[in-house]
């Protein structure tokens, strides 16, 4: 009786045994080797291995026949929210001479980022050079600088740049200590100070989703700083940004520097062209920061300032909710 259990755990251990060694080969494939490929490659090299077939069957194959299966790092590796989108670099273009001071732009961008009046991330302004030239309007946003002063002064990293061009803000390790604010010479951040008051109209769902940086679909934090961000949820998914499309003018263009293009929504450009035939011009360029944001000059303008008139407040232009 001794005997038979002993054969018995034998057996079971043996067979135990195959079968951690087909588990323990699970990258691996078989492969019958054809008769030419034996004879370009290595020929049976003796050597015998057992192992498990989808059916649970044990069989013996020669170990020759057993080749690694690769797979490509690429599929497995996860997307990274603070390095961005590889071989990208995003910019935008603003040309002056369309702009009618619609605000279509700022309550697009307000919708779809819960944001409201004077918090708007997406300003529009009334400019004059001097009392001999004439007005015109001018949408300003965050620059997205190649070389930001914001990021360098945050003192927990919640500002950070990306290697697509957009600069972002990690709201839960923001502080509200607001140096980003006082380092910025463009003055386009704006704080929270309280719970902001828009209720959730849009994409409803988004309330049981997993907080982003870049996710524009999430509302303000009380205590914490906000800015334009490129929507980069939109991008990710080869769209253009919500104050892109819902201009009426096709003033803004946005795309990628690296590809030379930009698209108002209506039309597709070469970024190069534009800026060269147009005299493109970046906001104080003196200062060293390389803004990711370009302004053509309000020459040949097609339409009239006086249009924007009805909309404007003092000093800026600001969509005010009902």
């Amino acid at each position: 009786m001794g005997d038979t259990n002993k054969k018995e755990r034998r057996k079971f251990l043996d067979k135990g045994l195959k079968v951690g060694i087909a588990a323990a080969l699970g990258g691996l494939a078989i492969s019958k080797i054809t008769s030419k490929i034996n004879a370009k490659s290595n020929s049976h090299s003796g050597e015998k291995m057992e192992l498990m077939t989808t059916d649970g069957t044990l069989i013996e194959i020669d170990a020759s026949e057993v080749m690694e299966v690769q797979h490509a790092e690429d599929h497995y590796k996860k997307y990274n929210v603070r390095e961005g989108m590889p071989h990208r670099k995003f910019v935008m273009v603003i040309d002056l001479a369309k702009c009618k001071n619609a605000l279509k732009c700022q309550q697009s961008c307000n919708k779809h980022h819960y944001i409201t009046g004077d918090n708007a991330w997406l300003k529009v302004y009334k400019m004059q050079e001097s009392k001999d030239t004439a007005p015109y309007w001018m949408p300003t946003t965050c620059m997205h600088c190649d070389k930001p002063a914001c990021v360098t002064v945050c003192p927990v990293d919640a500002t950070f740049k990306r290697k697509d061009g957009l600069v972002l803000i990690d709201n839960e390790r923001c502080i509200g200590c607001r140096f980003c604010m006082a380092a910025c010479p463009y003055s386009t951040r704006v704080f929270n100070w309280s719970e902001p008051d828009q209720e959730f109209t849009l994409d409803m769902d988004m309330i049981n989703h997993q907080y982003s940086p870049e996710h524009g679909g999430m509302p303000s934090v009380k205590g914490t700083v906000d800015k334009c961000d490129f929507c980069p949820h939109q991008v990710k998914n080869n769209e253009l940004p919500h104050c892109v499309t819902a201009c009426p003018n096709g003033v803004i263009y946005f795309g990628d520097k690296y590809e030379d293009t930009v698209n108002n929504g209506e039309e597709t450009v070469r970024l190069s062209k534009l800026l060269e035939e147009k005299s493109g011009y970046r906001l104080m360029e003196g200062l060293g920061t390389e803004p990711s944001v370009y302004y053509l000059p309000p020459v040949d303008r097609l339409v009239d300032f006086e249009d924007g008139l009805e909309e404007f407040t003092e000093f800026k232009s600001v969509d005010k909710s009902e």
